[in-house]
């Protein structure tokens, strides 16, 4: 396929997976790719496997200037960005009586103000027939208990994309959300912890966990024109967990 022939794709949180998986299948279907995170060593070995239609930017998506950088090298490069896939995300347990203020900075600056100003930066880079994919999560249309903090800013990026879908009207961006289940991911792992994460997908329909390539299919759908007629909606890649 190649749905995304000379399209240029930026992706961040884009070193590992589910980020990594979306670049692949961009690749796999014509776009260039900017990956940006923090990690270095991630991103080397992320562009090693993607080869030459990937190029990796380093830093993090709560630095401004950071973001800044990001997107000059992207104008001067290739001019404009035609897919942005806002997937940079982190998240960790406590439960109401322990959740502190530093553990809810951490977790919406990262998530919902680094979301909004890696958006916010993009636009001007952006024409008619661009996509903009943001990062939900089931989580953020269920109840699931110590999660909160994280389940509040995934439910609050639901809202962005409703809102800047209103916001976007007459310049032909799309803005839509993308959100996926348990998948297995370096993150996801780190934060639930293998055996309680396969016992999560276990509880889906389908019964088992996500692959990341599985969670790109769905991006690379909503990056194309197969989804022109898509803005402001919310897609779950879940096995079903939030939907029955």
């Amino acid at each position: 396929m190649s749905r995304l022939q000379g399209k240029t794709a930026v992706v961040t949180g884009g070193g590992t997976g589910i980020g990594l998986g979306a670049a692949k299948r961009f690749v796999d279907e014509g776009a260039f790719v900017y990956l940006f995170g923090r990690r270095q060593e991630q991103l080397d070995a992320a562009v090693a496997q993607l080869g030459p239609s990937a190029r990796a930017v380093r830093g993090s998506v709560t630095s401004l200037s950071d973001l800044d950088r990001l997107y000059a090298a992207v104008k001067a490069e290739r001019g404009r960005v035609d897919v942005l896939f806002a997937n940079a995300g982190t998240g960790a347990f406590a439960p109401l009586g322990e959740i502190t203020p530093e553990h809810y900075d951490q977790i919406f600056d990262v998530n919902v103000k680094g979301l909004v100003f890696t958006v916010q930066k993009a636009l001007p880079l952006m024409m008619k027939g661009s996509s903009i994919i943001l990062t939900g999560s089931s989580t953020g249309v269920m109840g699931t208990p110590q999660f909160s903090i994280y389940s509040a800013t995934k439910a609050a990026i639901r809202n962005l994309a409703r809102s800047w879908a209103q916001d976007l009207r007459g310049t032909g961006i799309r803005v839509n959300v993308l959100s996926p289940g348990p998948t297995k991911t370096e993150l996801a792992l780190e934060v639930v912890g293998e055996e309680a994460f396969n016992a999560l997908g276990s509880a889906t329909p389908i019964g088992r966990v996500g692959d990341p390539a599985e969670t790109g299919a769905v991006a690379a759908f909503l990056a194309s024109s197969d989804s022109s007629f898509m803005t402001g909606g919310e897609v779950f890649v879940d096995g079903g967990l939030a939907q029955v």
